[in-house]
């Protein structure tokens, strides 16, 4: 029985995939209109989801009030929901299409004269905005590996790899051979892609305070950064009002700037700061998977 009940889920799930990729048909505007229709229906319904994001506002010290933090829980779970919807656009939409929704890109001069010293560049993008967005664009214009984690089921992997792995971009698995695709672009002074506020698996971390918090935070991206001397950049998607488009902002880290899991998460801390409506409150960020 309990077969059965997963291979309907499967099929279930495949259906509604089918459907979400309908989604690369639809102008932008349309598309985070619909997120933002099933955002509201989660906020209003979802208590459990609520209840689990406002309590990551509220140990963020970012609000100081009741009113505050249910605004900007409101907010961001509009954003998440446009988020959800978003991907399936870009994944199966046209590249070059999609390339049309960036706005504006802030820092991409830095880059530019990062690449010239030949020690490679990580690139960390936290779960804020829109992280897809940012992989295409620069996988579009110089070749780049982004480290993922696998499913847990197997069956969405070609989905994954289909939508993620275009352009000059080239999937890195989270295990050790994906650590050492990781090492090699590097070391070509080629570009990868790191989710740093992704909670590791155990044993493949440290604790460091997050928003004044122990939380278990990846040590792979500070060990990189001090191996290979490569340049860091944190980078996220900015999603504009209305349907207008994405705005890309990059921000080099100087040297040493992340050589423990606590600059790390204060880099983060920062990064987030800038549009906290838009980050991913409801992840368990104070988890060890």
């Amino acid at each position: 029985m309990s077969n059965l009940k997963s291979l309907v889920k499967k099929y279930i799930l495949l259906g509604l995939i089918q459907c979400l990729k309908l989604l690369r048909f639809f102008p932008l505007p349309i598309i985070h209109c619909l997120g933002s229709i099933v955002g509201l229906i989660n906020y209003v319904f979802n208590r459990d989801h609520r209840a689990h994001a406002k309590r990551n506002l509220y140990q963020s010290g970012l609000i100081n009030s009741k009113v505050a933090a249910e605004k900007l829980l409101f907010k961001s779970t509009l954003e998440n929901s446009k988020g959800a919807f978003e991907t399936f656009a870009i994944w199966f939409k046209s590249p070059l299409k999609v390339l049309h929704w960036v706005k504006r890109v802030d820092g991409w001069q830095a880059v530019e004269s990062a690449l010239t010293s030949g020690k490679g560049l990580i690139f960390l993008t936290p779960h804020l905005g829109c992280f897809e967005i940012t992989s295409l664009y620069y996988g579009a214009h110089h070749p780049m590996a982004v480290l993922y984690r696998q499913p847990r089921q197997a069956w969405l992997m070609p989905l994954i790899t289909t939508g993620r792995q275009r352009g000059r971009i080239t999937l890195a698995p989270a295990n050790s051979q994906g650590v050492k695709l990781l090492l090699q672009a590097l070391k070509r002074g080629e570009a990868i892609g790191i989710l740093p506020d992704q909670a590791p698996l155990e044993g493949e971390g440290e604790w460091a305070p997050f928003f004044g918090h122990p939380a278990y935070t990846m040590t792979l991206a500070s060990k990189l950064a001090q191996k290979t001397g490569a340049h860091v950049f944190m980078a996220f998607g900015e999603r504009l009002s209305w349907g207008r488009g994405y705005t890309i902002h990059i921000r080099p880290i100087e040297t040493g700037g992340i050589n423990t899991p606590a600059l790390l998460n204060a880099e983060i801390e920062r990064t987030i700061q800038q549009c906290p409506e838009q980050y991913l409150w409801m992840y368990d960020r104070y988890k060890i998977r």
